[in-house]
């Protein structure tokens, strides 16, 4: 592989696709093609992840086995995810976090509304962050989660922007 490197897993494989579209994407002054590479490449390595994770699953049983897969792991999902990460992946002054399949903006983000409510972003008032999921997903609960409950629950990633990394830097 020419852009991942020692990937083992989904969340790692994840990581690694957003730093280098921070730093290869064309609205970051990255090249068109070398960005179209690394998506061909994660699509490659994500199909991999994703049977080598089915075969470890399958003495679980067939039925726990693909409800498991389909749920965590939806391939259409997951372009969605991402296509919708690029989308806002050069924004400034924000804070990107992805939990389980939703992806959290918060900071600045008034400069960002129109484009966020475009993308399909919703305001969450209580937790005062924009927040984005594929139309697919269903709210299973009338119960309400706090940030660190959601992080606690679903995990988190936080994509730090380039600011951020110029300032840990020094």
């Amino acid at each position: 592989m020419r852009y991942f490197t020692n990937v083992n897993t989904i969340e790692e494989l994840r990581r690694q696709f957003r730093d280098l579209l921070k730093k290869h994407h064309p609205d970051n002054g990255g090249n068109e093609d070398i960005a179209k590479e690394i998506n061909a490449e994660y699509d490659v390595l994500f199909k991999m992840l994703k049977d080598k994770h089915e075969k470890t699953s399958a003495g679980a049983g067939a039925e726990k086995k693909s409800s498991y897969s389909e749920s965590t792991y939806n391939y259409e999902e997951d372009v969605k995810l991402r296509e919708v990460l690029q989308k806002i992946i050069h924004f400034t002054d924000i804070t990107i976090e992805i939990c389980g399949s939703w992806i959290w903006v918060s900071g600045n983000t008034y400069q960002y509304r129109k484009e966020l409510k475009v993308l399909g972003f919703n305001w969450a008032s209580q937790k005062k962050q924009w927040y984005w999921h594929s139309d697919t997903y269903v709210k299973k609960s009338r119960k309400t989660l706090s940030m660190q409950e959601i992080r606690n629950y679903y995990g988190s990633t936080e994509v730090k922007t380039e600011e951020r990394k110029k300032l840990a830097q020094a």
